[in-house]
């Protein structure tokens, strides 16, 4: 069994990052439970949604591995199916930065309930298509079908680690001052990098650059 190398682990960890600080349905539930509930919910929200991703990273990854060592063509397949996802949520990033500044509002329409967060925030990291989507654009490169159970348990821990600091930074960074309000102003601007990134990679992704690193 094969374990990755530290460049890969490095790679990962990026790749990861990354998915976490795209816009999405993930990071607007933590912002909205940040705004209605505070820090405290907010905070819950994170930790739920980082260990619903972690599970979903292992799962994933054993999944991708399991169908690799079945059949060799797998892995055309998930190249070809990642490059179309990524270009699909590059046109969807471009499309929401293209319509400008969104409004701002506020206002305290939830219940405060750091259990009612953290179960939000892990259904909505199993159940967000985008990070399927994601899955199997930029994650599916790094795995292959001779891993070792202990590699696809660490990818998953990584996942889950990474995915919930930063949700939880993010709770702890909106919750004071006017930062939400800011941050929801230059919305558009954050899809737009977003939409570039995934043009990039998906161009990556198609000439297969990823494999070789």
């Amino acid at each position: 069994m094969r374990n990755l190398t530290p460049e890969s682990w490095l790679a990962l960890a990026s790749v990861f990052a990354l998915g976490a600080m795209s816009p999405g349905p993930s990071l607007a539930i933590v912002m909205r439970n940040t705004m209605s509930g505070g820090r405290s919910q907010g905070v819950a929200t994170g930790i739920g949604h980082g260990l619903g991703f972690g599970i979903y990273a292992f799962l994933a990854a054993l999944g991708i591995a399991t169908a690799l060592s079945l059949h060799e063509s797998v892995e055309v397949f998930l190249n070809v199916g990642g490059t179309i996802l990524l270009l699909w949520l590059s046109y969807n990033f471009l499309k929401s930065a293209s319509s400008g500044a969104k409004e701002t509002t506020s206002g305290n329409k939830y219940n405060n309930s750091e259990m009612t967060g953290f179960i939000q925030g892990f259904l909505i990291a199993l159940f967000n298509p985008k990070i399927l989507a994601w899955m199997l654009a930029l994650y599916a490169p790094f795995i292959e079908a001779d891993l070792s159970l202990n590699t696809l348990i660490t990818m998953g821990i990584l996942g889950m680690s990474i995915d919930a600091t930063w949700y939880i930074s993010v709770a702890t960074i909106l919750s004071t001052g006017n930062t939400i309000d800011n941050l929801k102003s230059n919305s558009h601007l954050i899809d737009g990098a977003m939409g570039i990134l995934m043009l990039i990679f998906a161009i990556i992704l198609n000439f297969d650059l990823l494999y070789s690193q």
